[in-house]
C-alpha cells in the first residue's frame, strides 16, 4: 500500500468555517489504488505551516504521498506552491504540467493553477487545486504515473496495477 497524507491549506477551513470536501473528493479519488490515508491536516494559508507539515510528513512519517489542496491559485494569501518549494529536494514539472493539461480540457481556468510537484527524500509532494472537482480531476489524470514514480524514488514495488486508469 501506498501510504498518503492529505494537507488541506484553507484559512476557512482551519478556522471552522467551512467543511473540508475537498479531501473527501481526493479520497474517492483514492480509492481507484493501491492507497491507504495514513494522515490529514487542515493548516491556515501560511507558509510556515505548510513546510512544518511536509517536512513532518515526508521526514518523520515517511509517507510515500503527499497531496495538498488549496493555496495554488493568484490570491494574496495563496502560498502552498512556494511552501513547498522550499521543502522539496527537486521539482518533477511534468506531474504539474499534466494536471494542467488535462484540467485545460475542461475549463480554461487551469492555467492559472500555480500547483507544483516534487520530491523530498522518499515522498512525492503534489498540489492539488482546492476544488473538489479540480482536485479530483487533477488527481486523476496522475494515477497511471504515481506508482511507477514512487517505485523509482523509494526502491519499492508497489504492484503497479494503474495502467488502465
Amino acid at each position: 500500500m501506498i501510504r498518503v497524507g492529505i494537507l488541506t491549506v484553507s484559512d476557512r477551513s482551519a478556522r471552522g468555517e467551512r467543511v473540508d470536501t475537498t479531501q473527501e473528493a481526493i479520497q474517492e479519488v483514492l480509492k481507484e489504488g493501491p492507497f491507504e490515508v495514513a494522515a490529514y491536516e487542515v493548516v491556515p494559508d501560511e507558509p510556515a505551516q505548510i513546510r512544518r507539515v511536509l517536512r513532518l510528513w515526508a521526514d518523520q512519517l515517511g509517507l510515500e504521498l503527499i497531496l495538498t489542496n488549496g493555496g495554488t491559485g493568484l490570491a494574496p494569501r495563496d502560498h502552498t506552491p512556494e511552501a513547498t518549494r522550499e521543502v522539496l529536494d527537486k521539482e518533477v514539472p511534468g506531474l504539474a504540467e499534466l494536471m494542467r493539461l488535462e484540467g485545460l480540457k475542461k475549463t480554461p481556468m487551469a492555467a492559472l493553477s500555480r500547483g507544483v510537484a516534487g520530491v523530498r527524500g522518499k515522498s512525492l509532494i503534489v498540489n492539488l487545486p482546492g476544488s473538489p472537482k479540480g482536485a479530483a480531476e487533477s488527481l486523476s489524470a496522475l494515477l497511471p504515473v504515481i506508482p511507477h514514480a514512487l517505485e523509482t524514488i523509494t526502491g519499492r514495488s508497489f504492484g503497479g496495477g494503474m495502467e488502465h486508469a
